[in-house]
């Protein structure tokens, strides 16, 4: 779980402190593409990006109760950067874009490990040590210990 929790919570902060900006730049980003014709776009994006960084935020606090969101966070990351690779194969991204936004599937990818090492139940939970070792289900059992 310690794993689980390292992960979501650096994935939180830094899609944060990453997307909190584009809030106040929209005016920077859009020039190069002229006028933004529908601002609502920019900003239902970067809302709803900044909101799945707060869901990161509460998984990290009890990964085992939220493991089912890990789901929805996985989503979330992965076809984003699918879709830059696909692009760039198509030759409409430049390979800068491709590299920035790889960390989308860098971030995929531990999640998918954090939701692997994540215990299913609070019972399985029970069972392990907040170091991620499992204890023996005998320990206790017999013998005084």
């Amino acid at each position: 779980m310690t794993f689980a929790r390292w992960v979501f919570a650096a994935a939180g902060v830094y899609g944060l402190v990453l997307l909190i900006p584009f809030l106040f730049l929209e005016h920077r980003l859009a020039a190069p593409a002229a006028e933004l014709a529908h601002p609502e776009y920019f900003y239902g994006f970067a809302l709803v990006a900044i909101a799945c960084q707060v869901l990161f935020l509460l998984i990290a606090r009890d990964p085992v109760r939220l493991r089912p969101a890990m789901i929805a966070a996985m989503l979330e990351k992965a076809p984003f950067g699918l879709l830059m690779l696909m692009l760039w194969r198509e030759g409409r991204v430049q390979p800068s874009t491709v590299l920035l936004t790889s960390i989308d599937l860098v971030w995929a990818g531990l999640f998918v490990a954090a939701w692997l090492k994540t215990p299913k139940t609070q019972l399985e939970r029970a069972l392990y040590r907040p170091d991620d070792e499992p204890v023996s289900a005998t320990v206790g059992a017999a013998g005084g210990e």
